[in-house]
């Protein structure tokens, strides 16, 4: 009986700490989001009056009303002199373009993370999975003119390493980036 009890515990436990989590995460995230521009509209409106997830909606519309602004030809040259501005100042401009093409590379048209790929390490059995971020590596050196980038995120964790691995090691897979990330990030535990 004891080990029936300590068995449905366990199932307990299995079943509501993922759903736990994900409401967590969900909840957090949204409270930071609210708060973008909800703190400036609780000063403006009061307390009692501002509805949670009004922040969140204004913030929704400001970034929808700038990426229409950034694609007219009026506004469009404003963020291209802010941006030539940023590029003037050492180490923002590093900073602002590591961001700015991470962004682009999972939201713009230009996904680099579409191509998920095995690795083989030379005389060794082992294998990684990644994603190949370029597929031309040759303006850091002529003696890459045959390698690729390839992207290993790291098991729970948000960082990564990247590698330049010679194109006949790299084997291009037939899996979705989402389900390739998700097995990369669950260490191996969580397949197709």
């Amino acid at each position: 009986m004891f080990k029936n009890l300590i068995k449905f515990f366990v199932n307990g436990i299995l079943t509501l700490a993922p759903i736990a989590l994900v409401v967590y995460v969900v909840v957090q995230i949204f409270q930071f989001l609210d708060s973008l521009l909800g703190n400036l509209l609780r000063k403006e409106i009061g307390d009692g009056m501002y509805v949670p997830g009004l922040g969140l909606l204004l913030t929704i519309v400001l970034v929808t009303v700038v990426g229409w602004l950034a694609t007219h030809w009026l506004s469009s040259w404003f963020f291209r002199w802010i941006e030539r501005i940023v590029s003037r100042i050492p180490f923002v401009k590093t900073l602002y373009k590591v961001i700015k093409e991470t962004f682009e590379s999972f939201f713009g048209e230009k996904k680099s993370f579409s191509k998920v790929a095995l690795i083989t390490v030379p005389n060794n059995p082992m294998k990684m999975v990644g994603f190949i971020t370029t597929e031309d590596v040759a303006a850091l050196s002529d003696s890459l003119q045959d390698h690729v980038a390839i992207y290993v995120p790291q098991t729970f964790q948000v960082a990564g390493i990247t590698f330049l691995v010679p194109k006949e090691h790299v084997e291009v897979l037939d899996v979705s980036p989402e389900e390739a990330m998700r097995f990369i990030l669950s260490g191996g535990m969580s397949g197709k």
